[in-house]
């Protein structure tokens, strides 16, 4: 589904990667690793065209990124490290401005799957931080796009949220879906066709 080829990234005078390649296939949840300042919310933003690598490509369906901007945004699902919500709007309200033509049981019932219920009009700036983190994360059970490519999504999660995005993510990756993610977790050894892509420590220039 999605192939990262060469890519090199440099940020003031580092080289955070290079020459770096991989694939990610339907079915599998793929995990960036590396040391806090490797280049991993970098290469995340890279892989979503959010930001350009200084050399290589990003391909979707073999074909890059860039010459499908609309077709492969609406094939993707990006939830970078902050939550991403609207303070003034409530969770109901945030989740229905990006998901407008899903019906509101719908979205009631996403809230409910990440322990929200209760909070559902209650504006987002009230709410505490892993809170915040959970409606930006109720949107994976809203969307239809078929690879998500996630920050951090356990940050702030409890050990009962954290059990749910996994079983998330298995019903995703079972139904041809894909998963990049970063975490500090380590995702359960149970797992099917989990792959590992490990970013070095920065090398100074």
């Amino acid at each position: 589904m999605l192939s990262a080829r060469n890519l090199t990234c440099m940020r003031d005078n580092r080289t955070l990667f290079s020459g770096l390649s991989f694939t990610v296939s339907a079915g599998e949840i793929v995990q960036i690793e590396g040391a806090n300042g490797a280049g991993k919310t970098s290469l995340l933003r890279i892989l979503a065209g959010l930001s350009r690598a200084d050399r290589g490509e990003v391909l979707w369906q073999q074909q890059s990124i860039y010459q499908q901007r609309e077709v492969y945004h609406a094939s993707l699902l990006y939830l970078g490290h902050q939550p991403g919500v609207k303070a003034i709007l409530t969770p109901l309200e945030n989740l229905s401005f990006y998901h407008g033509d899903c019906p509101q049981a719908l979205l009631l019932q996403a809230l409910e799957q990440v322990e929200l219920t209760g909070y559902e009009d209650v504006p987002a700036a009230q709410l505490s931080a892993g809170q915040q983190r959970r409606v930006a994360l109720a949107r994976l059970w809203l969307t239809r796009a078929p690879l998500w490519i996630l920050d951090e999504p356990l940050t702030a999660i409890d050990r009962t949220g954290v059990e749910a995005l996994m079983a998330q993510f298995t019903r995703h990756t079972a139904e041809g879906g894909a998963v990049v993610l970063t975490t500090h977790q380590p995702l359960p050894s149970g797992m099917q066709r989990v792959g590992t892509v490990r970013l070095a420590a920065p090398e100074y220039n």
